[in-house]
């Protein structure tokens, strides 16, 4: 493992605590008894508080130092002056400890007393203070020159994703997303469970993978000997349910999808899915109008909101548009009655890429979401969709070519699904082995035959209305988001590059000395450490490393050493 300078003098000073017999992670619970935003919200002078964060800034003057903590809360500014900590003649806990032993990044529990500084600041006074945990990497801090420009910000996407625990604490406003994220989850489970609605569980390891059309991940169990699917959906345990006798029932699932990613797709996600005994599609579109205006007034404290340059207005009701209309107004093609042929010269007609392995179902969804999905910016509800695209969806009551289902589009993308739910079960089975056949000629997002549904099926299921939203892409519109990946705290991500490591031969081959290895080895691990962060920084470190007469530089060519970094 290579260190840099920085990560070698922290260790350093890790065992100069330990010698001074001060565990720099000790075990002892620390009486916290105010906050950040507490202390500036109730501000009392001379108010005795402890508190405990991360020790963010501090500008130390000799015997006085100002200093910022940060808590989950907010930052708070603490004082500490020498005599105030140590008030007898020792003053190595200020001095050597406080000045020297301390980090920015460490945590520290504070005792002071609140006051207010000559130009107002709500201050703390530290009478004592604890080492509570000590910081071995240096944050990526944003660094301010002194005429305020801002410079090394820690933004490049793919660190923060990442590292998101960096991310949360250098970049102090991406923790309001997931604060937003949870008061929606909240939010809708109190929608739900007002209404009598029931939160229940069901399981994420599937002997078949139902619920909707795509490509699982495949596992094995070993005590049973047998194959298991990671879950695409909750939907066909959610009906079992209701076959059981409950009249609604609910569910947040992480779902899992063996498919692409991109801004708006990641392959584990959030679906919330309800469903809710003798209600229609008709309904269920009342209901969720009712639902996203009460889950976007709890989360943003108004029906309004910023995507991009388009302002979404979350207030019922929404417009209603029929898949074939929406086909045939930007198209000006009719699907109605056309056979698989004629939707697939039509298709690529259009310029949209098809295979033979494609049903009418999915040549129909093709055409919807190349030529129509990103024109509808408002809530939007697509309705009454070709029976070939949804399987599990009741035949329409006026028209057997279609199916009673909406799916709500903003913004161009879609945020939720629902039907009036099959519960005929030969038609059902009759679907199933449509969508066999459709396996057969190579869709590999084909639905499964689930037998076992089909036996709950015919022992009777009321008529139903459910509904699938996707949680992670309506939180992304309920906060200004673009990527999926800023709405989640682990997005899933392509394994880290790891550098190849140079052995001392490697070095020797370059025509460094014998006597300059050891120095050169130390100082790539530096360099190494700053090209994970800051790749533009590489040359002028190494510049400043050969100034410094810490490299030879007739023996050692710069490039050649950028070279380890290609």
């Amino acid at each position: 493992m290579h260190l840099s300078e920085q990560e070698i003098i922290r260790r350093e000073k890790l065992d100069s605590l330990r010698k001074l017999n001060i565990d720099p992670y000790p075990a002892a619970l620390y009486p916290v008894d105010n906050t950040a935003a507490g202390i500036k919200a109730e501000f009392e002078e001379q108010k005795k508080v402890v508190i405990a964060g991360r020790l963010m800034s501090r500008r130390i003057q000799g015997k006085a130092s100002f200093a910022e903590i940060q808590d989950s809360t907010g930052r708070i500014q603490v004082y500490f002056n020498r005599d105030e900590i140590c008030p007898g003649d020792d003053k190595s806990k200020y001095n050597d400890i406080y000045k020297k032993l301390l980090d920015i990044g460490d945590f520290i529990g504070i005792e002071g007393e609140l006051f207010k500084t000559q130009v107002g600041e709500k201050t703390v006074m530290v009478k004592n203070f604890t080492l509570l945990s000590k910081s071995l990497r240096p944050l990526p801090l944003p660094k301010t020159d002194k005429e305020g420009h801002v410079f090394d910000e820690f933004n490049d996407p793919e660190l923060r994703y990442r590292q998101r625990y960096a991310d949360l604490v250098v970049n102090p406003k991406v923790k309001e997303t997931f604060v937003k994220r949870t008061k929606l989850f909240n939010a809708m489970r109190n929608f739900f469970n007002d209404k009598g609605y029931f939160e229940v569980e069901t399981p994420i390891l599937q002997s078949i993978p139902g619920g909707a059309a795509a490509r699982p991940f495949i596992t094995h169990h070993n005590a049973l000997d047998i194959p298991l699917y990671l879950r695409i959906a909750n939907e066909l345990y959610l009906k079992r349910l209701i076959v059981g006798g409950f009249d609604g029932v609910y569910e947040f699932s992480k779902n899992f999808r063996n498919e692409g990613m991109d801004r708006t797709h990641n392959p584990e996600f959030t679906v919330m899915e309800i469903y809710v005994a003798y209600k229609d599609y008709n309904w269920m579109m009342e209901f969720v109008e009712q639902l996203l205006e009460y889950c976007a007034m709890a989360v943003n404290g108004t029906t309004k909101a910023t995507y991009g340059t388009h302002e979404i207005d979350f207030k019922a009701p929404y417009a209603r548009v029929t898949m074939t209309d929406a086909i045939k107004k930007f198209t000006g093609f009719d699907i109605t009655g056309k056979s698989e042929n004629e939707l697939f010269e039509a298709a690529k007609g259009m310029g949209i890429e098809v295979d033979e392995t494609m049903g009418k179902g999915k040549l129909i969804d093709e055409i919807f979401g190349e030529k129509c999905e990103g024109k509808f910016i408002q809530p939007t509800y697509i309705t009454d969709y070709p029976k070939e695209m949804s399987p599990l969806c009741k035949e329409h009551r006026e028209n057997p070519e279609l199916t009673e289902r909406f799916e709500l589009m903003i913004c161009g993308k879609e945020v939720a699904n629902a039907y009036s739910e099959l519960n005929d079960p030969i038609d059902q089975r009759n679907r199933f082995e449509d969508q066999l056949e459709l396996s057969e000629k190579g869709d590999d997002e084909a639905m499964f035959i689930d037998n076992d549904f089909l036996r709950a099926l015919e022992y009777g299921m009321p008529p139903t209305s459910g509904l699938g939203i996707g949680m992670d892409r309506l939180i992304m519109f309920l906060t200004n988001k673009k990527s999926i990946q800023e709405v989640l705290f682990f997005p899933q991500m392509k394994p880290e590059k790891k550098a190849a490591t140079p052995k001392p031969e490697d070095f020797i081959k370059m025509g460094v000395p014998q006597e300059w290895v050891d120095t050169v080895m130390h100082e790539y691990g530096t360099v190494a450490k700053l090209k994970e962060q800051k790749p533009t920084q590489v040359h002028q470190k190494l510049n400043g490393l050969r100034k410094k007469n810490k490299l030879p530089v007739a023996a050692l060519q710069l490039e050649e050493v950028e070279n380890w970094f290609d």
